[in-house]
């Protein structure tokens, strides 16, 4: 799986990167996953404001864990933040896509942290039994929806927690924001209509998933039905203003190229049309250039912990 992967709007990150990971090429051997691992690392480091700041929360809950599980690391942006996060901890980076974990040892090395820092391949949640140890903290990142039996996913990763270890589930949020409602070109309230189709696509996502188990996400509840002890959720924001940086145009730019891609036979012809003009490079009218472009989202964080026995 990938990580936040990602993102996004995270959606359609999905579709490619979680692939766990994170996205719609499900069959991971239809994805180039040296040919995303650029993206999907570009996505994360944009993101890392906001993971910095959700770590910093996690760190006032609990005590400096021992062993951190990042439970669909993708190429481990997040993963070596943790690892700085909690000078004090081993951080295993969990994945299916053994490129995206080369990728991460790469950076782990180069962040520094490599003493402290491995990594295991293998789909989720079954590979969560090959961990030496039980964790003090598993991070799960817009991972659990791409498994079809999310309550059972989760009552796996709690069954892998050490007593007093938490789970933090990063699933919701806000969808990215980055232009005006009326943008001059094409209909107003693009926006809002990519939105819907990307939920649409999601919904189907999720149907085609093997074994896949309707339940209403209420993530605290769910976590509880996992024998744990929710502990707290609280969402973190990312805000870059107009007019936004080169790396969050070149993340926006890729994310509506995927968009168009999964999504133009959900949208009608003028709005595609509005979506060529937004990632070509040479349009003036588009996110290259345009000095209206903004990045602005919400990721949602959920906390549980497991019982202390005794």
């Amino acid at each position: 799986m990938a990580h936040d992967h990602h993102d996004h709007d995270h959606h359609q990150r999905q579709r490619h990167d979680h692939a766990h990971g994170h996205h719609h090429d499900h069959d991971h051997g239809d994805i180039d996953w040296t040919a995303m691992a650029p993206h999907l690392e570009a996505e994360a480091e944009l993101y890392t404001p906001l993971y910095e700041r959700a770590m910093a929360w996690l760190g006032k809950k609990q005590t400096e864990p021992g062993l951190i599980v990042d439970a669909g690391s993708g190429p481990g942006v997040i993963s070596a933040l943790l690892a700085e996060a909690f000078p004090g901890a081993r951080v295993v980076a969990v994945d299916a896509a053994g490129p995206l974990l080369e990728r991460a040892r790469e950076r782990a090395e180069r962040r520094g942290v490599a003493d402290r820092f491995s990594t295991l391949t293998g789909e989720l949640p079954d590979v969560l039994g090959d961990l030496d140890y039980p964790a003090d903290l598993i991070w799960a990142s817009n991972s659990l929806h791409h498994l079809g039996d999310q309550r059972a996913g989760l009552a796996a990763f709690a069954e892998r927690l050490a007593p007093g270890g938490t789970l933090a589930l990063l699933e919701g949020g806000l969808p990215v924001r980055f232009l005006p409602r009326d943008i001059g070109i094409g209909r107003p309230g693009l926006q809002a209509r990519l939105d819907a189709a990307q939920a649409d696509w999601f919904a189907e996502m999720r149907a085609a998933l093997p074994g896949t188990v309707d339940v209403p996400e209420d993530w605290p509840d769910l976590l509880a039905s996992a024998g744990l002890r929710p502990t707290g959720t609280r969402s973190f924001l990312l805000d870059v203003p107009p007019p936004a940086t080169d790396r969050a145009r070149a993340c926006l730019v890729t994310t509506l190229s995927r968009i168009r891609e999964a999504c133009a036979d959900r949208l009608d012809a003028t709005d595609v049309a509005t979506l060529d003009r937004l990632i070509d490079p040479e349009d003036k009218a588009g996110l290259h250039h345009r000095r209206d472009v903004f990045f602005l989202t919400a990721r949602t964080v959920h906390t549980a912990a497991r019982l202390e026995r005794g």
